[in-house]
């Protein structure tokens, strides 16, 4: 697998960016891992590296971006924060991310039985992790569905605050960059939520919160996920 180059990266369009990472989870989940010279690309990024995407996903151990999209060194910007939610910091680095280092698509990656969403399904307050956890709680008071044991005992309900809030960070991702928003107005960047399944390891993209200027082979581009 070559090392992507600046002009390699120039010429994946914000669609092709998201093929990639669904053939990457193919061979994640198939156990088909591209053989790579990780020293090799190590030594062919040292001067400067164009990565193509960058993952928003939490810091669950199971929940590597880079082994379950099966990329290299050099390929993906890796964010990583439990409950996989947004500040301003992380703003900031996908910004530098698309609007500097020339990404191609911004992917928000949950994540089944997230340890984050069930503190915030069971309101748990504890030092620092308590502003934290209160970043997911608007996802938490969205679901409607689940009317009795609305807490981390109730499996449906947390996959379901999860999936909630993976969308209501996609959506303020476009709320609070004005520098991400136009770059996807412009067909330049892509946007996309997901949710990756630790049992099987397969990525489940939401079609509603793809942003893709070319909407039809946007759609078009999940419809086989």
């Amino acid at each position: 697998m070559k090392t992507l180059t600046k002009e390699m990266q120039n010429a994946i369009t914000p669609i092709q960016a998201l093929e990639l990472l669904k053939e990457g989870n193919k061979r994640f989940i198939n156990n088909l891992k591209v053989n790579r010279n990780l020293l090799q690309q190590a030594n062919e990024t040292s001067d400067g590296q164009h990565p193509f995407a960058v993952i928003l996903s939490c810091i669950d151990s199971r929940t590597s971006a880079e082994l379950i999209f099966d990329q290299g060194l050099g390929d993906i910007f890796s964010v990583r924060i439990a409950g996989n939610i947004i500040n301003e910091d992380i703003l900031g680095s996908m910004e530098f991310a698309c609007k500097v280092a020339g990404s191609k698509i911004i992917v928000v990656l949950g994540h089944t039985k997230c340890g984050a969403v069930k503190g915030a399904c069971d309101h748990v307050e504890m030092g620092n992790l308590t502003t934290l956890l209160t970043k997911i709680q608007p996802a938490v008071y969205d679901e409607k569905t689940e009317t009795e044991n609305r807490n981390s005992s109730n499996a449906a309900f947390v996959e379901k605050v999860a999936a909630i809030n993976v969308k209501r960070t996609v959506q303020a991702i476009m709320e609070r960059s004005t520098i991400l928003k136009e770059m996807i107005e412009k067909g330049e960047i892509g946007i996309v939520g997901g949710t990756h399944d630790i049992a099987t390891g397969a990525v489940k993209f939401y079609p509603d919160t793809l942003w893709i200027w070319e909407n039809e082979n946007a759609e078009h581009a999940l419809q086989t996920n």
